[in-house]
């Protein structure tokens, strides 16, 4: 019982050296503070950046930019689409992509906790039975001189490192930033399945109608074509009229099958972006007049924007894991201190094991310094700095490319505007082209070649206009992209940090 007494105040002691010399210590290395955000107030040149995004078009919708709006969590649910919320829904929930980004974000922070452990001390116990035999020629050290005889060891080891100069509260912030990069990696995987999915939609949507808009010119081509030939029969048309009327059915006919393939691989991603095999079906279907584009677009400021990317805050928690790297190499170079103690008990007969006079208990301390490794320590602490230097390079990187992300997709939005706002024109002046040749058909003032030539130039408006409407909603889908997502305003945003 006495000796029991001593070890409790022995470990308490070692404890308690152990705290006090944590408490005391610093942490080494630059202590990390995040960049500056960027000084620039717009994407643009002064004066080039109009408020209006897009004029209106077929779908009778204009798009207005809206400074410093925030963006919905679900910010997909402004295309007003049940059947497309269905799909991101089902993707969020079985896309192995954002599955597996979810288990290396947990494994992140197991990473984390399991540094957060050398905070305390190491305690083993073991039991050591043995049965030996000593040689004839050497005394034995059992009470009884026999050559043969048992030993039991049973004890309690103590380890403790304190953390004189920080380099495991270094490691544990690295690799916390490590996690927090993981956390954005995370949420730069959702903007991307959503992205990619709400584009599919628009494509399918896009080919749906590009396919029907040919087949309609497939048809009035045709007509044309048996026109052509009635009228060389009559001696009314050339064998080269019919020719050509050929030759352009026949390369309108060659567009389709493009159409239809492109249609078929949007179904494709559609199933697989969800977590379905190709051959599964996806009840969900398309068309443009089933998707709303927003009216309101929202416009960040670029000191924002960094803290709105997903990429930009990956790229700053690389920087600052980078950071307390420089730390952590800084003091594997400084002096060291490991205490350990020891308790147990030793017999030679088990039912004697912690019978009277068989305890034993050591305590001890260890200072160690690196006096010569070759240059090795100061070669690590250079290479953690210029990992850490490396590190700030990659982020003003990622900025820049993010703003010129932003940009590039606003002069897209504005070149939306102006072809959606010219297609529009020509769909209607080619729809009324073709209303005034219908009349003039009716009255006999031209022909069957005439009227359909002007149904073909419809049916041409209305592909170029299809193909602009498409753009449109993709350049926007684009925009929510550039600007974030508005992970921020996801109600698991505080479940997928806290871990």
């Amino acid at each position: 019982m006495i000796v029991t007494n001593h070890i409790l105040k022995l470990r308490v002691h070692v404890l308690a050296l152990g705290v006090s010399l944590a408490l005391s210590a610093c942490a080494v290395g630059p202590d990390y503070h995040r960049p500056a955000a960027p000084s620039a107030q717009g994407y643009m040149e002064e004066g080039t950046l109009s408020a209006t995004a897009s004029a209106p078009g077929a779908d009778g919708q204009a798009q207005r930019f809206v400074p410093e709006m925030d963006i919905p969590g679900e910010w997909w649910t402004l295309f007003h689409s049940q059947p497309l919320n269905g799909l991101i829904d089902d993707a969020l929930k079985n896309n192995p992509d954002a599955a597996a980004a979810q288990a290396a974000l947990k494994s992140a922070w197991e990473n984390v906790y399991a540094q957060r452990g050398f905070y305390w001390p190491t305690v083993d116990a073991s039991v050591d039975p043995t049965r030996q035999k000593i040689a004839g020629t050497l005394a034995s050290p059992a009470s009884s001189g026999a050559s043969f005889y048992d030993l039991t060891t049973a004890q309690v080891s103590v380890s403790y490192t304190p953390d004189i100069w920080g380099a495991n509260r270094r490691a544990v912030e690295s690799l916390a930033a490590q996690a927090d990069a993981q956390r954005f990696q995370l949420e730069a995987t959702y903007l991307t399945l959503t992205s990619n999915l709400v584009n599919a939609a628009v494509q399918e949507a896009s080919m749906r109608a590009q396919i029907a808009a040919t087949e309609d010119m497939i048809d009035s081509q045709s007509k044309i074509l048996e026109t052509s030939k009635k009228q060389l029969g009559l001696g009314d048309a050339s064998e080269n009229d019919v020719a050509a009327q050929e030759a352009t059915l026949e390369q309108t006919r060659a567009g389709l099958p493009p159409l239809r393939k492109q249609l078929a691989q949007q179904r494709d991603v559609l199933a697989v972006l969800t977590g379905r095999t190709p051959d599964q079906d996806v009840s969900a279907h398309f068309s443009l007049d089933s998707v709303q584009l927003p009216q309101d677009l929202p416009l960040t400021l670029p000191a924002r924007l960094v803290e709105q990317r997903p990429d930009v805050r990956m790229a700053d928690a690389q920087l600052h894991a980078a950071c307390a790297q420089v730390g952590v190499a800084f003091a594997a170079r400084l002096p060291n201190i490991n205490i350990t103690a020891n308790w147990g008990s030793a017999t030679d007969q088990m039912h004697t094991l912690f019978g009277s006079g068989t305890g034993f208990w050591n305590i001890g301390t260890a200072i160690s310094a690196p006096l010569f490794d070759g240059g090795t320590l100061k070669h690590k602490q250079r290479a953690a700095e210029a990992a850490y230097r490396q590190a700030a390079e990659q982020y003003r990187s990622t900025v820049l490319s993010a703003l010129q992300n932003v940009a590039d997709t606003l002069h897209a939005l504005q070149s939306d505007a102006e072809t959606m706002a010219a297609s529009a024109r020509a769909e209607q002046a080619a729809a009324r082209s073709y209303a005034i040749a219908q009349k003039q058909y009716a009255l006999g003032d031209i022909s069957m070649v005439a009227l359909l030539n002007a149904e073909v130039t419809y049916r041409q408006a209305q592909l170029s206009l299809i193909q602009a409407r498409a753009a449109r909603y993709a350049d926007t889908v684009a925009l929510f992209q550039a600007l974030g997502g508005g992970w921020w305003n996801r109600h698991d945003v505080a479940m997928v940090g806290g871990m």
